[in-house]
């Protein structure tokens, strides 16, 4: 009997072009992640759609997105040591 498997997208290979970002510049990043996460969940009366709401939500969609992205490599980097032990 075949082992189940889960169709996973090949990890990209990192282009040789492109710098890594400044710390400083990620860090940025994270913290309005974070400020938009902290709106989104602190207060009442939210209002997703005007004033301030729509730029919090693209920035709470946004961390989700980084999230994944690094979910999924921490998956494939998991699922390749697993496979070396083999």
């Amino acid at each position: 009997m075949a082992r189940p498997t889960i169709a996973r997208p090949l990890t990209p290979a990192p282009s040789p072009d492109r710098a890594p970002q400044d710390p400083t510049d990620l860090l940025e990043n994270k913290l309005t992640q974070l400020k938009s996460l902290m709106w989104a969940c602190y207060g009442g009366g939210i209002d997703w759609f005007n004033g301030v709401g729509p730029q919090h939500l693209d920035n709470v969609l946004w961390a989700v997105a980084d999230m994944v992205g690094e979910a999924e490599a921490l998956f494939q980097e998991s699922e390749k040591a697993r496979n070396e032990k083999r």
